[in-house]
Formats: structure tokens, sequence, C-alpha cells
């Protein structure tokens, strides 16, 4: 199945409360759109990875309930991620050590999926 090189990754998300989720991804993430319709949102995560939220009224694919899903996001700066966060309502947790060796905190989204900021301590250090 996988012979041919991996191009991109994309998570979706079925969502009830698609509307608040679109807005949350785009107005407190500030995730970039790179396509839309008028019940199915993909945001660009990176060069290869994106995240795309679908109306669940309109899908075969019903929502979960947040049961079951974490998005983990390696980021360049937690200090400043965490204090964006907080800026923004958020409400993120306390930032931690977690034991595979990097910080973290957790925010969550109106659906209530669990996303899992996080920065390698070695990356921290200039490793």
């Amino acid at each position: 199945m996988m012979k041919n090189r991996l191009i991109t990754t994309n998570t979706i998300l079925y969502c009830k409360e698609w509307e608040e989720t679109v807005e949350f991804y785009r107005d407190k993430l500030k995730l970039p759109i790179i396509f839309a319709t008028d019940w199915f949102v993909e945001f660009s995560l990176n060069a290869m990875s994106r995240l795309s939220i679908a109306d669940e009224k309109r899908s075969s694919i019903k929502s979960c309930g947040g049961k079951g899903i974490t998005l983990t996001l390696e980021i360049d700066d937690i200090e400043a991620s965490w204090e964006q966060a907080q800026k923004n309502g958020l409400k993120p947790t306390r930032l931690k050590e977690h034991q595979w060796d990097a910080r973290v905190f957790y925010i969550f989204d109106p659906e209530e999926h669990r996303i899992e900021i996080w920065q390698s301590s070695n990356q921290q250090d200039g490793g």
C-alpha cells in the first residue's frame, strides 16, 4: 500500500458545533484555510499536514464528541504559544514536563477534542 511516496496527511474532525469549531481553528489558532465549502473547511498545519473540519449534518460520519481524539502539535516556542493561548481565552492547562523529555500544555476545541501543544526539551536547550 505505501510503495508510493506520501505527499500530505489530513485529519478530518466531524463536528456537531461546526461553525464554532471552524471559528476556533481559524480565529483562535490562526490556521490558514486552503479549501472551504459550506460544510467542510481544510486548514494548513504545515507544508505536508492538514486538518479539516466537517459538518456532521452533511456527512455520513458523525461526531465522536471529542472522545478518543488528541491532536498533537509540536511547536518551536512553548512559552510564547502558552501566552498566546491564554491571551486568546483558550484556557490552556499549566505547562508541565512530560516523561518523553518535552514541555506540554493542553487546550480543547468546541467539540472537546484535546489539543496537545508541545516542545522538545532538547529543542529548548538549543539541541
